[in-house]
Order: C-alpha cells, then sequence, then structure tokens
C-alpha cells in the first residue's frame, strides 16, 4: 500500500457556482459513469472539469430523486450497485462499454474513524429508512467487478481517510489485488480539500487506476491552493438557537479559543461532552462536514445555515435539494471542486483530447 504525494499543474476552480455555469465549460468528449452518485457531488466536479456525465447508479430512492432533478442523467439506475453489477453485458447500453472514466464513492461509514470500525465489519444494517439491509465492507469489491465488466479506460474511487488507518490498511491491500486482478494499475492518494480551493479541511482518498493496456505513466497529484476561511464562504446569519435552551447558554458563554461544545461544557460544568459538535470561526478553514450532527459558527452563536453546508461544500448555489436536507446532501457527497481538480489531472496527464487511446 503506498499514500502518494506529488507536485501538479493547478486548475482555477471558484466555490461560488451555479449549475448554469456548466453550459460555458468546453466539452473535452470524454464520458463518465458515476455509482453510489448519492446527490451528485463527484458527477459536477466531472462536468466542471469539461466531461459528459452519461448515467448513475444510486440505490436511495430519495437521493436518486435528487440525482435526476439537477443531472438529468441519459442512463439512471436506481438500484442496489449488486444488482447493476448482474446485469449482463451485452443487455447494457453500448455507451457504457465505451467509458472514459468509471466514478465511484463505495459506502464508507463502516470505516469513518468517528464510526464502529472493526465492530461493523461483515455486518449487515440498513442504512437508511426504506433501503434494505446491507453490508457494506465488500461493496467497494462490486464496484470492481463492475469495472472489470465494462472495463473502462480509468477507474476513480473515492472513500474515507480511516482506510489508511489500523486494521483497515490490509483491506486496503485486497483493493489493490483486486484492480490488479480485474487488468487496472491502482494508485492511492490521501487528498485534503483545504489545498484543492475547497473551504473545507476534508480529507478523503481517492483510487486511481489505469487499465493495464493503456501502459500511462503513474499520475501525479498534488494540489497548493490559498486555503479559503469560514469567514469568507459564510452566509450572513446562521439557525437562531431555541431561547432558553442549554444550547443556546452554552453558545452565548462561548470564547474565541472554543473550538467544540466540549470546551464549553468543561469551563461551565467540569464534564467534557459535545466533542463532536463543532464551532467554526472565521479565521479558520471549516473543518469535515457529515451528513448528520450539529455545527455552530463562533461569529453568531448560531447553527450552520443551509447556505453555509452548500458554499463549503462547493456545492452549486442553483443546486435543487428537493425535500432533502442540504446537510445530509452535501454531507454524503464529494466536494465538486475537489473532483473537478482531480478529473483535471487525469485528463491532462491520461486522457488528453487528440491521444489515440484504443476503447
Amino acid at each position: 500500500m503506498n499514500v502518494q504525494n506529488a507536485g501538479s499543474i493547478s486548475v482555477s476552480y471558484n466555490w461560488k457556482w451555479y449549475l448554469k455555469d456548466l453550459d460555458a465549460v468546453e466539452k473535452n468528449g470524454l464520458k463518465v459513469f458515476s455509482c453510489f452518485s448519492c446527490g451528485g457531488g463527484s458527477s459536477m466536479g466531472y462536468k466542471l472539469a469539461g466531461y459528459t456525465v452519461i448515467g448513475n447508479c444510486e440505490i436511495d430512492h430519495a437521493m436518486n430523486k435528487v440525482y435526476v432533478a439537477n443531472h438529468h442523467p441519459k442512463y439512471n439506475y436506481n438500484m442496489d450497485v449488486r444488482e447493476f453489477g448482474a446485469i449482463d453485458r451485452d443487455k447494457l447500453p453500448e455507451d457504457l462499454l465505451h467509458l472514459d472514466i468509471l466514478d465511484g464513492s463505495p459506502p464508507c461509514s463502516v470505516f469513518s474513524s468517528a464510526g464502529e470500525r472493526e465492530k461493523g465489519w461483515n455486518t449487515e444494517k440498513q442504512f437508511r429508512e426504506g433501503q434494505k439491509m446491507q453490508r457494506l465492507d465488500d461493496l467497494f469489491f462490486w464496484f470492481i467487478d463492475i469495472a472489470k465488466k465494462l472495463q473502462p479506460k480509468v477507474v476513480i474511487a473515492e472513500n474515507v481517510k480511516g482506510l489508511t488507518a489500523g486494521n483497515a490498511k490490509g483491506y486496503v491491500n485486497e483493493i489493490f489485488k483486486a484492480f490488479r486482478a480485474a487488468g487496472y494499475k491502482p494508485q492511492m492518494f490521501l487528498m485534503n480539500g483545504a489545498s484543492m480551493g475547497v473551504p473545507q479541511r476534508r480529507e478523503r482518498v481517492f483510487f486511481l487506476a489505469q487499465r493495464n493496456d493503456l501502459d500511462l505513466p503513474k499520475i501525479q497529484l498534488g494540489f497548493h491552493e490559498k486555503p479559503i476561511l469560514f469567514g469568507e464562504v459564510r452566509s450572513e446569519g446562521g439557525v437562531p438557537l431555541k431561547e432558553g435552551s442549554r444550547l443556546k447558554m452554552l453558545l452565548d458563554n462561548r470564547k474565541p479559543t472554543d473550538r467544540k461544545l466540549a470546551d464549553i461544557n468543561e469551563r461551565l460544568s467540569g464534564q467534557y461532552k459535545g466533542f463532536t459538535n463543532y464551532i467554526w470561526s472565521d479565521d479558520q478553514v471549516c473543518g469535515t462536514i457529515a451528513s448528520g450532527g450539529s455545527y455552530f459558527r463562533m461569529y453568531d452563536g448560531m447553527g450552520m445555515s443551509k447556505q453555509d453546508f452548500i458554499n463549503v461544500q462547493t456545492f452549486p448555489q442553483d443546486y435543487d435539494f428537493i425535500d432533502q436536507p442540504p446537510q445530509y446532501v452535501c454531507g454524503m457527497s464529494v466536494p465538486p471542486v475537489m473532483m473537478a481538480r482531480i478529473a483535471k489531472e487525469v485528463e491532462r496527464q491520461w486522457l488528453r483530447p487528440g491521444d489515440s487511446v484504443a476503447d
């Protein structure tokens, strides 16, 4: 297992943008299909970089509805990725057999440092209302099986930093073996959104694998964008806290050095409670936004607003969340700007227009 960090050329993307801006992006003629697409964070990143995302596979009906409303995919598979993977190759659209990139973010909560980790491995759980019971730790291998069937030129997979820690390192070795058995040369990178033009310290692992017959040099990834502070992107006002509530009392007693509710609790009551409830200051880069939990603003002692989540995650300003909470959709997604930068390097180094790369 080898986590790589290297230098590369930077491409500028703005954290504040609109879906309508995609109409002006010059297309590069490269096609992508996205698995575990959720609300389409990675899909929007590819589009910002000039790719055409022709379809998706998403198990969650509510998330798929949001994806379709914002992306209008040519091929939409609202099903378990295992069901998609079981479809005979000759029954799939011809487009899917000539992909430039197969994208995917296999569900990763059982490997997250904030989750159960080993206790959740090899077990079935129901992760969203209306979904069937499913294991998560084997989905990565189903995704690689899909790559083996479709044989895209490149496979890109995103996952949590927790994959690089403890016993999960053995799991990563198995992922590398599966990629190689499927006919790919894999690389793995640990990336931080804060150095990629994302107003968030979101650390994620990215697997990039090229098909063996392409015989290309190893890709080099490294980004050094100026950090974007929370004060530069937060909305004018946050979400007010209930008058008379303990939560409001705690935030009213905040100090500039506090980083979590636990810091205030410890000072007032001697109990260190609320260590997962963060308080973001204007002079710092926002930390990783999860799909659940509570986040607060030092500026006004209020909760983070919907606009805050959109801005910090670099989601488009005109994104239609329909009936889904922005925090949930954003927290489950790859920041579009983060994926755009990686996708542009894949185009530049592996899939440059004009290269004679055979399907």
